[in-house]
């Protein structure tokens, strides 16, 4: 998630099977799931700057954080919609920001494990009951600044990226140097996997047997962490990369600069599969029906790309 809050056009390059403006058609079940043939578009249902988009396979149905303004302001107006595979709004303020008890200013990065629903906030991990959305406590993380994606992690904890971005004089954004990866413990120990200003600001991030993956938005780049080090560095066209999910072998990345979404397996070149959506920024994928979850930042749309 980085960029420009707004850009002129809207970009639809791929045939579209339904554009879903509210609830409209039979939601499908969870015992019977649908893979469209085609892509669906999710378009004026009420998104905000949808960062993310998470398929929660328990409920079966597609989460998407709402960060509602500015990435790093702490204007408590974040939101998490909840929508079904169709496309159909379920429920657009699921966790809403501004209801009573609850804190979420600028939500980006989403995972689940077990019951529990981890989401950045600038420079907190916030967490929530799965099923209800109950608020179940929050994870300061000293000296972050930008928060930003969030995977599960094998230990029954969490992975979590640093931008390194913050508040610049004018409200956009400058480097703040604080560009790190981060494991949350099961218990909510936070350890330092890796922090340095030129790590080309980290953005998505994925457990990949046992190993951490990590794309970043400055350098354009693919890596692995081992022992603290960048190793099997690899690079996208174009980069400005956002989102990375595990398909199979198959390493999938969305990026800005090309205005698309790449895969390819480590040690290879990586290919658009998916072209023409703008700001595309961290992807999800539903495994049962092999579709790529697509938030568009800038147009407050989410894609359901069939693979």
């Amino acid at each position: 998630m980085l960029g420009k809050m707004k850009m002129a056009g809207v970009l639809i390059a791929l045939p579209m099977a339904a554009f879903a403006c509210g609830s409209a058609g039979d939601s499908e079940t969870a015992d019977a799931p649908v893979t469209p043939s085609e892509p669906i578009v999710v378009a004026e249902v009420g998104f905000a700057t949808p960062e993310s988009v998470l398929h929660d396979e328990v409920a079966d149905l597609y989460l998407v954080s709402n960060i509602n303004g500015h990435p790093l302001q702490p204007d408590g107006n974040g939101f998490i919609s909840r929508i079904s595979p169709s496309g159909e709004v379920v429920d657009l303020k699921w966790i809403d920001g501004e209801a009573e008890g609850v804190t979420l200013s600028a939500p980006k990065g989403m995972a689940i494990v077990g019951d529990v629903l981890y989401v950045t906030d600038i420079d907190v991990v916030r967490m929530f009951d799965r099923v209800t959305g109950e608020p179940l406590g929050e994870i300061e993380v000293e000296g972050a600044t930008f928060l930003n994606d969030l995977a599960p992690a094998a230990d029954a904890g969490v992975y979590l990226t640093d931008t390194g971005f913050q508040l610049s004089a004018d409200g956009g954004f400058e480097p703040s140097g604080t560009d790190a990866v981060y494991h949350i413990a099961a218990d909510g120990d936070v350890h330092t996997l890796i922090a340095d200003p030129g790590l080309g600001g980290p953005n998505g991030v994925v457990e990949v047997d046992g190993e951490v993956w990590v794309v970043t938005f400055g350098s354009g780049e693919i890596f692995r962490l081992v022992d603290g080090e960048r190793v099997d560095l690899m690079t996208v066209a174009e980069g400005q990369l956002d989102g990375i999910v595990l398909v199979g072998d198959r390493l999938f990345v969305s990026s800005w600069g090309s205005q698309g979404v790449h895969a390819g397996v480590v040690g290879g070149e990586f290919s658009a599969v998916v072209t023409e959506v703008q700001s595309p920024a961290d992807i999800g994928y539903d495994a049962t029906r092999n579709v790529m979850l697509i938030p568009l930042f800038e147009l407050d749309e989410v894609r359901i790309v069939p693979l």
